[in-house]
């Protein structure tokens, strides 16, 4: 057997590695149905509520190959269609609760289930009070928006930021998935909200699978949900990212999108 990494459960959460194990082992038969050799996900080897065994990576710094590598294996992955959005079981995004069902509107999972959750954990009263102002007024037609630019549903990796991408010496690999099926432009967005992955990276994905001609504004919607998590878990200094997500949903509700 490959030398293996043994992750413990420090999340609070009993069910959180059993969750992490599923979304590993779907990312990885999503990538053999797609074709794609060539972007690792570690083998699960067991797990319990405690603790999860997976294969050992030994990281290296990533190349503009690995990353064009790693662009367009997602872009094949994102490609394939899957029957409908959301997912069939709750799970997590980093820290927080990810709730999931099944749905056959992108828009009312991601408005509803993604933004409208978020928004409702805030702690500050005045902070939530607005966000759910901004959801109520524009959140139809926000959904009507994300139903028209989405393509068909994609498994996302959910939680795609540089730390969750490893670079071995044989190849590109992808770590601490929080799964759900989305529009694929929701796991391109977050590429860019630490820094992004490169420009070898972009160029492989868009020459694969272009993004589309509004991705510049779904890039601000979808990473309002990251920032909501983050503003949750971490605080204020998250705060104006969420602010330029919702002036984002604004100026969809006023047409100016």
């Amino acid at each position: 057997m490959a030398s293996t990494h043994l992750k413990h459960n420090a999340t609070g959460y009993a069910d959180a590695l059993v969750c992490e194990a599923e979304g590993l082992e779907r990312l990885a038969g999503a990538l053999d149905e797609a074709g794609v050799t060539d972007v690792g996900v570690p083998h699960v080897y067991r797990v319990n509520e405690t603790e999860l065994e997976i294969t050992a990576i030994r990281s290296s710094g990533g190349s503009d190959r690995a990353r064009e590598v790693l662009g367009e294996g997602l872009a094949r992955m994102h490609a394939l269609r899957q029957e409908a959005y959301g997912w069939g079981r709750d799970n997590y995004i980093g820290l927080a609760p990810q709730p999931n069902r099944w749905c056959d509107s992108w828009g009312e999972f991601f408005v509803h289930d993604r933004l409208g959750y978020q928004v409702s954990r805030i702690r500050d009263a005045s902070q939530r009070t607005r966000f759910e102002q901004v959801l109520d007024q524009h959140g139809g037609l926000l959904t009507d928006w994300l139903n028209a630019h989405c393509e068909h549903p994609s498994l996302l990796h959910g939680d795609l930021w540089n730390g969750n991408v490893l670079y071995g010496s044989d190849r590109p690999w992808l770590i601490d998935p929080a799964v759900y099926c989305g529009d694929r432009e929701a796991d391109i967005a977050m590429t860019q909200m630490f820094g992004g992955f490169g420009e070898a990276f972009y160029r492989a994905y868009d020459s694969c699978y272009p993004r589309t001609s509004v991705y510049g504004i779904k890039r601000e919607v979808y990473n309002l949900y990251h920032y909501l998590n983050h503003y949750n878990l971490f605080g204020g200094g998250y705060l104006e990212g969420c602010q330029v997500g919702f002036a984002a949903i604004e100026a969809i509700g006023r047409g100016r999108a």
